[in-house]
């Protein structure tokens, strides 16, 4: 059989999964080898889109011989089919399929890692698509307690929300970084991570934000004695004053330069907008007069 044309093969495979008045069963067994050969047939004769539905009939086989990291591997061969043939609506889905089945395993780290390849194959077309899947893929590692693992997914997550400028987001899934390096003790990328979305809100002009931002991190002892917690009050401080040519030399310091190449693209562009407002609103501030008969 191993010689016959891989057209024969899937035929003979899809008649003994099929139940007739002579097939009470379907044999499974015998059909997922049958597809498994057709599906590395085609490949090689280049006949992608076969391929891919030998591998997703040769994964649901290996699903119903309770086989499901067989079933994750074939499915993911589907997915890189996909991705060849450009069906990026089916490169997301047999991902997650994919996912779920490493799942069956116990197998988190490669539930995660199958999520991840579909985001990274998808962020030039699905950008949303490809947001989601580097959500669930950090989301499976937290809950297995492997944080770590998945600090190049939360950064992966950040660039595409940049590129599609969504920088409240972006900040909040660098946040969402430094928490998980709170939880591995990864001062370092802690801190860089807040310094990032302190950078970000700037970037977008929000210095309210920002200000913020740097406040509610400083409540955190790692980042109080930190090269980055000084970046960012020095940055914070020549927005207060409105000093353009100081903000741009802090952009190029080299506590920003080790940051992730898109924070420091965003950092060497800063300010974004007028800054002198920020000089005015700080002096109006400071210059407001006592109301004696205000009693708030």
């Amino acid at each position: 059989m191993t010689t016959s044309d891989p057209n024969k093969l899937m035929r003979k495979a899809d008649d003994l999964t099929r139940l007739s008045l002579t097939r009470w069963k379907a044999d499974w067994r015998t059909a997922t080898g049958l597809y498994e050969q057709a599906a590395i047939a085609f490949r090689a004769a280049k006949d992608y889109e076969n391929a891919k539905t030998a591998y997703e009939k040769a994964s649901k086989g290996q699903e119903m011989l309770s086989s499901p990291w067989d079933a994750a591997k074939h499915m993911e061969s589907a997915a890189a089919l996909a991705k060849d043939l450009s069906q990026w609506r089916e490169v997301g889905d047999f991902y997650r399929k994919a996912s779920e089945l490493y799942m069956e395993c116990g197998r988190p780290q490669p539930a995660s890692d199958a999520l991840a390849k579909g985001a990274r194959a998808l962020e030039d077309t699905m950008s949303e698509e490809a947001i989601q899947l580097y959500t669930d893929a950090c989301t499976i590692l937290e809950e297995d307690g492997r944080e770590q693992m998945a600090f190049d997914l939360y950064r992966a997550a950040t660039s595409v929300y940049v590129k599609l400028e969504k920088y409240t987001d972006a900040a909040s899934f660098l946040l969402r970084l430094g928490l998980a390096a709170d939880n591995c003790n990864a001062t370092n990328s802690q801190c860089k991570a807040y310094l990032s979305a302190i950078i970000v809100y700037l970037y977008a002009h929000d210095f309210k934000q920002a200000e913020k931002c740097y406040n509610d991190c400083s409540q955190i002892d790692a980042f109080v004695s930190s090269d980055q917690n000084r970046c960012a009050s020095k940055l914070l401080a020549a927005y207060t004053d409105g000093d353009i040519e100081e903000i741009k030399r802090i952009a190029q310091s080299g506590t920003i330069s080790h940051l992730d190449h898109v924070i420091i693209r965003l950092a060497r562009k800063l300010p974004t907008g007028d800054v002198s407002v920020f000089k005015a609103d700080t002096a109006e501030d400071e210059e407001q007069p006592l109301d004696e008969n205000d009693l708030t």
